[in-house]
């Protein structure tokens, strides 16, 4: 049985439209007929695939490729073999997916699961909901009373979408997602199993225990936001959780209430963010990275992973460790560390003898 593909192209490119559609510099000009039907990496790439190379450490990938055209720096064009297509780029990787945007544009954003169009006659949508044109409700979606949903918006099986909640356009609601108490932009894309507008989590100690805090805030996420897998963002106390536009959160993320992220953050998994932290824009967050609450972390940070952060870090500095520090501090006490441990050991080995 042939196993299955589940992306096929578009449409075919030669090396020369790829040159001119790259600003790449191919090095042979009658290899500009080059046809290519699909991309592979640089170790799997076949007769009619694009690759590319990047980096002098990487020089055997191009020595060996069997690809019909590869993307790579000057550096690396010598090492092509002839009769591959060479196309020399600044930037080999971003120009490699340029052009596999332009032969997959249908993995660029996801589309129906079950390939209907319109409302499923199997979803259950209240009636006072309100859908513009072209929207797509699958099999098993719940929508709730006095939801907005803007044109072009898919809301895929088995989600939940909470009463008075707001969508907007040429968006995409994942599998068994939910959302309630949340204003959603437009060209945002969610994820199967993501969890948005629940309450977060506010409790005081009282007489008999713990006391709940209402949690009366929404949820706003911005144009062109996009949410992995399993994350959950809390719903503010009481003013709102906010993430900024163009902000890219991966899968397994915790966003508490009241946070908010500026436009363009990028935020990878496992990372959590307490309650009332805020980011500027274009904050850099590494894996498994922890923030305290009420933390400011500055536009263009940067914080290495399974960094521990409780303090305020400034605008445009790269912090690293637990607890984190400017990056070139936390280095150079790491270095230390492993100078004091390998120098007791050397002692130790001196005693042996």
């Amino acid at each position: 049985m042939k196993d299955p593909e589940f992306f096929a192209p578009a449409r075919r490119i030669t090396a020369g439209e790829i040159a001119s559609l790259t600003g790449a510099n191919l090095t042979h000009a009658e290899h500009a007929g080059i046809v290519i039907e699909s991309v592979a990496a640089a170790s799997e790439g076949g007769a009619g695939t694009l690759v590319f190379v990047e980096g002098k450490r990487n020089a055997d990938l191009a020595k060996g490729t069997t690809a019909s055209a590869v993307l790579c720096r000057d550096e690396i064009a010598g090492h092509v073999p002839e009769g591959v297509a060479v196309l020399v780029v600044d930037k080999p990787q971003a120009a490699f997916a340029q052009i596999t945007r332009l032969l997959f544009p249908q993995a660029m954003r996801p589309g129906s699961m079950t390939g209907e169009t319109g409302v499923s006659a199997r979803a259950s949508v209240a009636s006072d909901a309100i859908l513009e044109d072209d929207v797509t409700i699958e099999p098993g979606a719940v929508i709730g009373s006095g939801v907005h949903i803007g044109s072009g918006t898919i809301i895929a099986p088995n989600a939940v979408i909470g009463a008075g909640t707001r969508i907007g356009r040429e968006s995409y609601i994942g599998p068994g997602a939910t959302i309630q108490c949340a204003m959603v932009g437009d060209r945002v894309i969610i994820h199967a199993g993501v969890r948005i507008g629940q309450d977060g989590f506010g409790y005081l100690p009282g007489p008999t225990g713990l006391e709940k805090l209402p949690q009366i805030g929404r949820v706003v996420i911005q144009d062109d936001v996009e949410i992995g897998a399993n994350t959950t963002v809390d719903r503010g106390a009481l003013v709102d959780t906010i993430i900024g536009q163009g902000s890219k959160i991966d899968n397994l993320v915790q966003i508490a209430h009241n946070v908010r992220l500026g436009r363009g953050c990028i935020v990878a998994g496992h990372c959590g963010l307490s309650g009332s932290v805020t980011l500027g824009d274009f904050v850099m967050l590494g894996g498994r990275v922890g923030i305290a609450d009420h933390i400011t972390i500055g536009s263009g940070a940067q914080l290495a992973a399974s960094s521990g952060v409780m303090n305020d870090v400034p605008p445009g500095e790269r912090w690293a460790g637990s607890p984190a520090q400017p990056m070139r501090e936390a280095f150079r006490e790491l270095a230390a560390l492993r100078g004091l441990v390998g120098g007791r050991k050397k002692k130790q080995r001196d005693g042996d003898d």
